[in-house]
């Protein structure tokens, strides 16, 4: 089979220019000009790179080139001849071929050792073997040469020989003479490449000479451990019982000076051991790569570890929780998000006192205004310690003082989750409400985010229960309102605000072309998927943004946008605190003031709607709750009282537990479920023998029994996966194939398993696929020889560009010594539905909203001929479902009109 394959060549554009150049190659290359013939043989290869073939060169190159002393003539002569087809069409050596077999011994043999090492590694690329016989003799001559760059390619080219089908007839004794170099080298690389030799061809040598020099590992080097560790990887799993005898040599591997090093050993003693002790070593590798290295991609990678290691040993991942902490000094936002992510899931009662004090620490750095992206920092650490607050409410009252600071941060999505956070927790700590509402109050004044201030006025609303604190959110919201009216009318008609006009600095009014300008309607999406309208007066409401901008009436600049839904929000609050303030104060005459007070500043906002100053009236729906709540406090009502103070608060408690709960049935979903087999083998530990045994091995039994008894290692996945597999060929077929689809987000990759089924060897098999949609195969597979009753795993990898549905259709072609015409089998279809591969997901509606915002879910299509718009709408959703990023997104999907 390795005789069909080639080795792979880069393919570079070459100018071929005139017809001439071919007999221009060939009289510089007999001239006796070394520069010119260098420029020659570039030109040569570069034609032969190109698909040109050109038959006569290589008499001229025998005669010209091979008896050149110069290296990089020498060294381009290697190249070409590597490239150069060495066979005819039936596989046999081309006679032309042995010319070059004396040249390649002269080399071989040259007292330069840079001639020798390039030949050698040229023979490591040769793949025929009536070329390679003749210089077995100089080659192993080479494994004792003076000049360690000689020996190491030296070994390479006896492990490519010994790959080869007649390997072991060339060099019988290949092992032996590698294992008495590695007994005597003392250069790393050559070293390294012979122990890499006896790996590959004489694995239980190699395993000898390893368990003879285990105390001298450690101090190898980093290409020389990486090898033994793949050797222990591969010997443990083929024989799990030595596995105790090469944990002693992983462990001190850890400690190596060389990162890659470290990085390898924890991950194979993870694959060989589930022991605790071994399971905390590799942890504390990780966590200590995660601090000393620089490159954000080897953190990344890092991270990746611990959060594998994190699903199966939670409890041992919790001991390093502060060590994976410190990772969040790195700059990177990747890094950050998914340090915070392994964190969360690591809190317990022993460690959430340090976790929340490590995160307030970060949140005090964010105020940094030099550093970058602090807002979706500062996000990130609110969320986190949101979370740590709802599952140990006792650490809610160290935080939230000092989140309610950035209520009125810059970055709206920040201040959005920290008054949703102060929401919950007021709700699920009595004991902090009353601190939570006088320090909401007092900050009220810096919120400048509509959607913040909504939220932050529904909690005055609902928690001002006292006196005190009725009164004093009665007042902060009168204060941000400011006074009445909302606005005047000058002498030439200009609109003007009465908090500005009767300020002691009055800004010149807006010019006149303010009020007249018509507002601009597009189309909005609300919460649920459904369209709506959005009207946005911004001419109009010029004069009032810069009047009102940096000012402490921030809900009365809000109203004066016409954001009316605020409007209605501070409505509805005012109603619940004049109700609240009926219940519990004595004084009728100061409840009568407040009242009529509170009436006049809804009436105002109902003015200020239907009036001209804005270009467009109220909405309905503001308009008729402002409209309820002013008929509530007129008709009072004790039903009316019940749904407004407690209906409301007890529906929002409900959905808090409900949402626990979901997070609760959400996390026992994805633990995985058990299965064992009642013939399945049971090791009692007590009854071994653990005389000479370590600790790391001792324990490394209890998991192992641990494990077989209670079925932790699920077998659903394999089963899972079975089902999946597709058929491609008939049973009765000569070749049978059958493919395993995986889809990973914008890739396609096929694992096809082909099987002989006939007497006769296959030779040049091919898999030839073809693709119908938006789907494009990445590479063509390769063509093989397969023996009778073998079988062969193909991998072909093809790019997704839409979520369309594509179809893989193709046929498996191969030939027989017994047929001289190609055999074609037909293969069935396979038909690539995205929808078969997405799974449905929750998410939060802040983080929707900010999905909808990036992916640009409306793109408008203009059509020829029409002046509408359609929009993809399906290629919207889809692109938040799957993850795909809008452009990568079809649009030839289902369009649906305005």
């Amino acid at each position: 089979m390795a005789t069909m394959e080639k080795t792979c060549t880069l393919l570079v554009h070459f100018d071929k220019g005139t017809p001439s150049l071919s007999s221009e190659i060939k009289e510089h290359l007999e001239g006796h000009d070394v520069e010119a013939k260098v420029d020659a043989m570039k030109k040569a290869i570069m034609l032969l790179l190109n698909g040109e073939t050109i038959p006569t060169l290589f008499i001229t190159i025998v005669r010209y080139v091979l008896p050149s002393e110069d290296h990089t003539i020498q060294k381009l002569l290697l190249l070409y001849l590597e490239i150069i087809d060495k066979t005819d069409s039936r596989g046999k050596v081309l006679p032309e071929m042995i010319l070059i077999c004396q040249n390649l011994r002269n080399n071989l043999q040259h007292p330069n050792e840079y001639i020798r090492g390039v030949t050698l590694r040229f023979l490591s690329r040769l793949m025929e073997a009536e070329l390679i016989e003749p210089l077995i003799p100089s080659v192993l001559a080479n494994l004792e040469h003076r000049h360690a760059f000689v020996r190491r390619n030296a070994i390479l080219a006896i492990n490519a020989i010994c790959k080869l089908p007649q390997g072991e007839q060339l060099i019988p004794d290949a092992a032996e003479y590698i294992e008495k170099v590695l007994h005597q080298e003392q250069d790393l690389s050559a070293k390294r490449n012979a122990f890499l030799m006896l790996f590959n061809h004489a694995q239980e040598r190699a395993v000898n000479y390893l368990l003879s020099h285990l105390d001298s590992v450690a101090t190898w080097g980093d290409t020389l451990q990486m090898v033994v560790l793949e050797l222990i990887r591969k010997v443990c799993r083929t024989n799990p019982a030595m596995k105790g005898k090469y944990i002693k040599i992983i462990v001190s591997l850890l400690s190596s000076q060389h990162t890659a090093v470290m990085y390898e050993s924890a991950g194979t003693l993870v694959s060989l051991s589930s022991a605790p002790t071994a399971i905390r070593a590799a942890a504390n590798t990780y966590c200590q790569l995660l601090q000393t290295q620089s490159d954000n991609n080897v953190k990344l990678i890092v991270l990746d570890r611990l959060q594998e290691l994190k699903a199966s040993y939670r409890e041992i991942m919790v001991e390093v929780i502060m060590d994976v902490l410190r990772a969040l000094s790195s700059p990177n936002l990747d890094i950050r998000k998914k340090t915070l992510d392994i964190a969360m899931d690591l809190t317990t009662l022993r460690n959430i006192d340090e976790v929340v004090m490590s995160l307030k620490k970060e949140v005090v750095k964010t105020q940094n205004a030099e550093l970058e992206k602090n807002g979706e920092y500062r996000q990130m650490l609110v969320q986190a310690i949101h979370s740590c607050a709802l599952k140990f409410p006792e650490v809610a009252s160290t935080v939230v003082h000092l989140l309610m600071d950035f209520l009125g941060d810059s970055n709206v999505a920040s201040a959005i989750d920290v008054v949703c956070f102060v929401r919950e927790i007021i709700q699920t700590n009595s004991n902090l409400r009353e601190s939570i509402m006088a320090r909401l109050v007092d900050t009220f004044y810096q919120i400048r985010s509509s959607r913040v201030a909504t939220c932050a006025l529904w909690i005055i609303g609902e928690y001002s229960l006292t006196v005190s604190e009725v009164e004093a959110g009665i007042s902060v919201i009168k204060q941000s309102l400011g006074e009445l009216p909302f606005y005047t009318e000058s002498e030439e008609g200009e609109v003007v605000d009465t908090a500005v006009s009767k300020g002691p600095s009055t800004p010149k009014a807006a010019p006149p072309q303010y009020a007249s300008t018509a507002s601009s309607k597009r189309p909005a999406i609300l919460a649920d998927g459904t369209y709506a309208t959005q009207s946005a007066a911004a001419a109009s409401v010029a004069p009032f943004t810069s009047a009102v901008v940096g000012s402490s009436v921030n809900l009365r600049s809000t109203l004066l946008m016409g954001d009316f839904f605020l409007g209605a929000v501070v409505a509805s609050t005012l109603t619940k605190l004049m109700l609240r303030y009926e219940e519990i104060e004595n004084n009728k005459e100061a409840v009568n003031k407040a009242e009529a007070e509170i009436l006049l500043y809804m009436v105002s906002m109902l003015r200020l709607g239907q009036s001209s100053a804005l270009s467009h009236p109220i909405d309905d729906d503001a308009y008729d709750r402002i409209t309820l709540c002013i008929r509530v406090l007129s008709y009072k009502d004790q039903l009316m009282k019940t749904v407004w103070l407690k209906n409301c608060r007890q529906s929002f408690a409900m959905m808090i537990k409900d949402k626990l709960s979901r997070e609760m049935e959400e996390k026992k979903a994805k633990a995985q479920d058990s299965y064992a087999q009642p013939d399945d083998l049971i090791d009692f530990y007590h009854l071994k023998r653990s005389k000479g045994m370590s600790q790391m091995e001792l324990e490394d039994q209890v998991q192992d029994d641990l494990i077989r008894a209670t079925g932790e290692v699920s077998k659903v996945g394999d089963s899972k996966k079975l089902n999946k597999v597709l058929q491609l060929t008939g049973f009765s077929d000569p070749v049978y194939a059958e493919a395993y689809v995986t889809v990973h987000q914008y890739d396609i990759v096929l694992d096809v398993t082909i099987l002989n089924r006939t007497t006769e060897t296959l030779q040049n098999l091919c898999l030839e696929l073809a693709t119908m949609g938006d789907l494009k195969l990445v590479e063509r597979p390769q063509n093989y020889a397969l023996a009778p009753n073998t079988s062969k795993q193909i991998r072909a990898n093809i790019k997704v560009s839409s979520t369309e549905t594509g179809i893989i259709f193709g046929n498996i072609v191969y030939e027989t010594s017994s047929v001289l015409d190609r055999n074609v089998v037909v293969l069935n279809d396979i038909h690539i539905d995205i929808m078969d591969y997405i799974s449905p997901a929750s998410c939060a509606d802040v983080a929707f909203r900010n999905m909808w915002a990036e992916f640009e879910w409306e793109n408008k299509h203009a059509f020829p001929g029409s002046n509408k718009y359609h929009h993809s709408r399906r290629s919207g959703v889809l692109a938040a479902y799957c993850g795909f990023h809008q452009h990568e997104v079809s649009h030839s999907t289902i369009c649906y009109g305005r």
